[in-house]
């Protein structure tokens, strides 16, 4: 990662930095030392690089790879939502769209990865019975990321995540309703869930 220092007179005590087109933009006190600058370009880069990509990843792009992977259906579209506050992604079967919360980008790759997973499931088991968390488990790291996204959720807004938006056990022209993690076979946890 290339790294620009700038020493600023004003600049105290706060020391601060950004990453602009790939550089991290670090700004310190003019007074500072070469060992405690040193210092500061270490840390913020591993602070940077916990809070991962700048921008969004491509999903459209993910969700092809894992779909030809796993052997599961492509959704026919699938974007990231700043308006899901309560859910960490959401699936229409009956249209095919999937919608991922915009706070997952700034999860890591293999947790956006399990979302996209289990809500490409969606498409083929609308339900969390067994058969949905089959297809869930052909990810490697189904297990390693719902642990995350537990995590994660004990300070969600909401405090739920990925659903879907259909009830497979009506007929079509039925209302819906959305499923959530208590439909059969679902297991059991107090943090949010991935639906």
């Amino acid at each position: 990662m290339d790294v620009e220092v700038t020493r600023s007179p004003r600049r105290r005590k706060t020391v601060e930095a950004r990453m602009i087109d790939g550089v991290m933009h670090l700004a310190i006190p003019a007074s500072m030392t070469a060992a405690e600058e040193s210092h500061w370009i270490d840390v913020m880069r591993r602070r940077l690089e916990r809070q991962g990509p700048a921008s969004p990843p491509d999903i459209a792009k993910r969700a092809a790879a894992l779909s030809r992977r796993l052997g599961l259906p492509m959704p026919r579209s699938i974007r990231w939502s700043d308006r899901q506050k309560t859910l960490w992604g959401s699936c229409t079967p009956r249209t095919g769209a999937i919608r991922l919360a915009s706070s997952v980008a700034a999860f890591p790759a293999w947790v956006v990865d399990y979302v996209i997973v289990h809500e490409l499931a969606h498409l083929v088991e609308p339900r969390h019975d067994t058969a949905f968390w089959e297809l869930v488990s052909r990810y490697s790291l189904s297990e390693r990321a719902r642990g995350y996204l537990i995590a994660k959720g004990e300070g969600a807004p909401g405090g739920d995540q990925p659903g879907c938006d259909e009830d497979p056990g009506q007929d079509q022209e039925a209302p819906r309703r959305k499923s959530t993690a208590r439909d059969q076979d679902a297991p059991a946890a107090t943090a949010p869930r991935v639906e």
